[in-house]
Parts: structure tokens; C-alpha cells; sequence
């Protein structure tokens, strides 16, 4: 039962798509730039480490997006890139004595292996920001040219001064940013919330050569010159983590219109909420800082992404190893009830569904009606149990069979337990009965948890 993303649409006219819009702080109708083709761009990782639970937060609201959009939409492009040159990637490498290139290659792979065992969707596009130097330097030469960008000290900067509404998404004020600055601000600076789109490089780092220098790129550029690459002056949506709502997608904004000042850049904007960590932000001096990696060594990924999915994308999010443990108990009684009753080959996306998903993503309703769904198909309800496996798999839920949810992952072979099964059977019609209690103790004890019916023994992990 695996999951893949239908090419079935269900015309937009029927659903009426609401999103909040951290622009407007407000929920707004979806109103897309072209219905027949729709665009998003989400702020991808900075490759130097294993991804932490709270990258994972962005990039599953953002697999509910595209699944949703893919529902409702004949063509969607979907852009999350890649920050392979960054200062903490310089830095780590020189901590690990490490080949650059080595370091990001790697933690790259390990990145698609975490959210491919997630069920996480990849992007129709994966832009890497080294691959795009001649995209970055095009727009700093226009900034410059159009006045909104200098040189100083080797390196260009943005001047937030020439961009009338700077500070308008995160709703700062240049006034407030100037009395927050730290006193040791860069003196080359025109004003201290300038910030940096090239930047020298010394004879140990990597750099390009430029108009101004060998150098590299800033940050906030390399997503600004991605975003217009693939998906033009203007697109629907732009998402992240909403600790990127300033200054990372300030800049963005700013730097992007003032490139095309008769351009949207992104109509709408999402941010995720804060993921906090047994009730405290997530760090490692507090001992709760949690990979992907981590937690999957632990628990199964479609437990991981249903506890994620029990909150609103907006809220805050509490990760706990008993939450974690009462997600996989949820997810037992799902695949319960696809196991009661099997389903059959049915199309159809359940329409309370996607009302829940088109109301701002909703995936806390939507968990509701499944299992709604869920109740009915331990009853026996045929039509619930397909409508329970579809929508399930609109959340990219049931990625397997009920048996290789509840049996799959074990490291006793299942040859092996099923032989040890006919042992305890064969103990129990000579009355053996502590040879067949010592069996099933023996089993629990690796995790095998024996279940006795009126159709014989059956197995699961426990």
C-alpha cells in the first residue's frame, strides 16, 4: 500500500481555498497569478548538519501545500532549494577538516533520506545556490544600477532606506531596527539594518569572481535569485519556518521588488510555527535538541509526521517522547480498521477532507474526520474504510499494508516468529502451557506481541 501523489483534480470551483497570509495577517482567498499553472517557493536547508525537527516543521506544511494544490490543480510547480554556501557550512567544514563539497554532498543525501522516509513529496525543482552565482551577480548589478545598493569595504549592500515599505512583512519599522542594532555594527554600513548581498572571500574560502571582488554570495540573495529563475517576477505562494519571517524573507521581499518594482514577487505568504521541545525551545545546552535521524531511530516516520499533523501549522508545536508514543498509538488503531476492512480500489477524495485542508491547511480537522472514518471501518463499513485510506493518503498517511505496519521493521526474522508461533500452538494442545507462556514472554521481550483469535495467532511489534 504505497503512497503516490494522484493526478486525479478536483475542480478549484468546487473548494474555496483560504490561506493566512503573514503579509496581510490575515486569512485570505487563495487568489493564484495564472489557475492554470500554480507556483511556490519554500526556503529549503543550509547543508552542514543532520536536519533538526524544527526544519522538519516547514518542510511537512509545505507537503500538505503542494499534496493539496496537486488535488485541486492540473500543474504545480513547487521550488525548495538547497544552501550549499553559507558561513556555518565554511565553518563546519574547517571543524571537521573536511572538503567543503564532501560536507554538503553528504549532508544533502542524508537530508533526502530523512524526508524520503517521511513520505515528504520532492520538489518538482531543487535549485543549489552555488549552482546559480551568475543569477545572483545579474540582480546585484540591477540593484546597484536602480540605486538601491552600494559598495563598501569589499563588499555590496543592500540600503533598506531606498525600499519605502523595508519592514512591512515582518511589520518593523527602519526606526525600530536602527534602536535594536548592536552596538558593534559594521562602519561601513549607511544604516545598520543594511545587509549583505556579496561579500569577500579570503584565500581559504570558496568564492567566485565578480565585478567586486572574488566574493560570495549573501544569503538573502541566493533565494531571491532562485525564486526568479524558475518561477519569474511573481508567483503564488513563499513559505518557511516563521524565524525566517525576519530578516530572511524581509530581504527577500525587499531586494526582489526593488528588481521589478511593478512585480508581486510572492502574492501569498506562510510561516510555520515555533516547535518547542519538552515545553522549551529546542537546544543542545538543554539536552532536547532532536534530529530527523534521532527520532526515526526510535519510532516509526508515519508516527512522527501524524504528530506533527495534530497541530495547526501556525501553532505552537510541543515534541515530547510521549506524544510521539501516543502517535503511534493512533496510528495502530488507522491501520486497525484498514485491516477490519480491506479496501478496494476507489478514486475518490473524501470532500471533508479537502474542506478541512482548504481551510488554511487544517490538518487537525482533517485527522478528525478520519478518524470518524476510522470508527466506521472497525464496524465494517466499506465506504469508510476507502474514504479513511484516501484521505489518509491526502496527509501522505499509509504509505504500507496493515501487516507491514504491524509487523514490518523487526529484527527477529518472520519465518522465524512464525515458526516459534507454531511451537506455542503445538505446547498448548499438550497442555504445555509454560513452554507456550515462556514463548510469548520471550517474544514480548524483543517486542513481538502475540494475539490469540478465533482465526489462530497473529504478531505485531509492540
Amino acid at each position: 500500500m504505497t503512497t503516490k501523489q494522484s493526478h486525479i483534480t478536483v475542480p478549484p470551483a468546487l473548494f474555496s481555498l483560504k490561506l493566512h497570509d503573514s503579509h496581510r495577517r490575515e486569512t485570505v482567498p487563495f487568489l493564484p497569478e495564472d489557475p492554470a499553472h500554480i507556483r511556490l517557493y519554500f526556503c529549503g536547508p543550509t547543508v552542514y548538519d543532520r536536519v533538526h525537527l524544527g526544519n522538519l516543521r516547514s518542510m511537512l506544511s509545505a507537503d500538505i501545500m503542494v499534496r493539496l494544490l496537486h488535488a485541486l490543480y492540473e500543474r504545480v510547480t513547487y521550488v525548495r532549494n538547497i544552501t550549499d554556501i553559507d558561513d556555518k557550512i565554511i565553518q563546519r567544514a574547517a571543524e571537521n577538516g573536511e572538503d567543503i563539497t564532501h560536507l554538503t554532498e553528504r549532508t544533502t543525501k542524508d537530508f533526502h533520506q530523512d524526508l524520503a522516509a517521511l513520505n515528504i513529496l520532492p520538489p518538482t525543482i531543487e535549485p543549489r545556490a552555488t549552482h546559480h552565482i551568475p543569477d545572483m551577480l545579474a540582480m546585484i548589478e540591477r540593484l546597484i544600477t536602480q540605486g538601491h545598493a552600494y559598495e563598501a569595504d569589499g563588499h555590496v549592500l543592500f540600503d533598506v532606506t531606498s525600499f519605502p515599505s523595508y519592514g512591512a512583512l515582518s511589520g518593523r519599522s527602519l526606526e525600530d531596527m536602527q534602536a535594536g542594532a548592536r552596538v558593534e555594527v559594521a562602519d561601513y554600513k549607511r544604516h545598520p539594518g543594511d545587509f549583505v548581498l556579496w561579500k569577500p572571500s579570503n584565500a581559504t574560502e570558496p568564492g567566485w569572481d565578480s565585478p567586486y571582488g572574488r566574493g560570495r554570495p549573501g544569503w538573502h540573495i541566493e533565494c531571491s535569485a532562485m525564486a526568479e529563475r524558475y518561477l519569474g517576477e511573481s508567483f503564488d505562494i513563499h513559505g518557511g519556518g516563521n524565524d525566517l519571517l525576519f530578516p530572511h524573507h524581509e530581504n527577500e521581499r525587499a531586494q526582489s521588488l526593488c528588481c521589478h518594482p511593478h512585480s508581486h514577487f510572492a502574492r501569498h505568504w506562510l510561516h510555520t510555527g515555533m516547535l518547542l521541545s519538552g515545553g522549551e525551545k529546542m537546544s543542545k545546552s538543554l539536552g532536547n535538541f532532536h534530529t530527523i535521524h534521532e527520532v526515526l531511530e526510535r519510532a516509526p516516520a508515519e508516527a512522527l509526521r501524524l504528530l506533527f499533523l495534530g497541530a495547526h501549522y501556525r501553532s505552537t508545536l510541543d515534541f515530547t517522547w510521549e506524544k510521539l508514543e501516543e502517535a503511534r498509538h493512533i496510528m495502530d488503531r488507522f491501520y486497525r480498521a484498514l485491516e477490519k476492512t480491506p479496501t478496494t480500489k476507489d478514486d475518490s477524495r473524501p470532500v471533508d477532507v479537502l474542506n478541512a485542508l482548504c481551510d488554511d491547511l487544517n490538518t487537525p480537522q482533517a485527522l478528525s474526520i478520519l478518524h470518524r472514518y476510522a470508527d466506521a471501518a472497525l464496524e465494517g463499513q466499506q465506504e469508510a474504510a476507502n474514504q479513511l485510506l484516501a484521505g489518509g493518503q491526502l496527509l501522505g498517511l499509509f504509505t504500507m499494508s496493515p501487516t507491514e505496519w504491524f509487523q514490518g521493521g523487526t529484527e527477529l526474522d518472520p519465518a522465524t516468529i512464525d515458526a516459534l508461533i507454531e511451537k506455542r500452538l503445538a505446547a498448548r494442545k499438550v497442555r504445555d502451557f509454560a513452554l507456550a507462556d515462556q514463548i510469548r514472554n520471550d517474544l514480548a521481550a524483543q517486542g513481538i506481541l502475540l494475539e490469540d483469535g478465533p482465526n489462530g495467532t497473529t504478531w505485531r511489534k509492540g
